[in-house]
């Protein structure tokens, strides 16, 4: 749980960063990437990550500039890409002038039970790092190189002059 909101943007940016890092990498062919049948597509799980943003505080009574969270899913990498910056961008604009640290200690319904303001954030900084990790995945999968975040990823060990953890 966060307990101050200037920890919380520097998580944030931080974590938004990783993220869109990894979204930087999906082409449109990407997109529909997906494991089996009726699992969410690679493109589905990353505007899930766009549209969650808002949803989830929404809930906290947090005023943003975003797009709808039942808006479609864009044709294109790039639009999921842009909407996913602009969107988290709006998030730290909105917390910045509508909070403080005691905002974070208020109860708010979230998914049917009674969530501090800073749980709710710490669940969305998760539920980033979740979403992450399945798109990581799909990418291998769809032929991407997947971006090291919080370390070197497979194919940046030779770069940095070290051999790669045995697999």
């Amino acid at each position: 749980m966060f307990l101050s909101v200037s920890t919380f943007l520097q998580v944030w940016e931080k974590e938004a960063e990783s993220t869109q890092r990894i979204l930087d990498v999906l082409t449109d062919e990407s997109l529909n990437q997906l494991v089996a049948a009726p699992d969410r597509t690679l493109g589905r799980i990353a505007w899930h990550l766009v549209t969650t943003i808002p949803e989830m505080m929404a809930r906290t009574g947090l005023i943003m500039e975003s797009i709808n969270e039942d808006a479609p899913l864009p044709n294109t990498a790039v639009e999921i890409i842009n909407n996913y910056r602009e969107v988290s961008k709006s998030l730290v604009a909105a917390i910045r002038n509508q909070w403080n640290d005691q905002t974070l200690l208020e109860k708010k319904d979230m998914y049917g039970e009674s969530w501090a303001i800073g749980t709710t954030l710490s669940a969305l900084v998760d539920h980033q790092i979740h979403h992450r990790g399945q798109i990581t995945v799909l990418m291998r999968q769809a032929g991407l190189k997947v971006p090291g975040i919080y370390g070197p990823a497979r194919e940046d060990w030779d770069n940095i002059g070290m051999e790669p953890p045995r697999i």
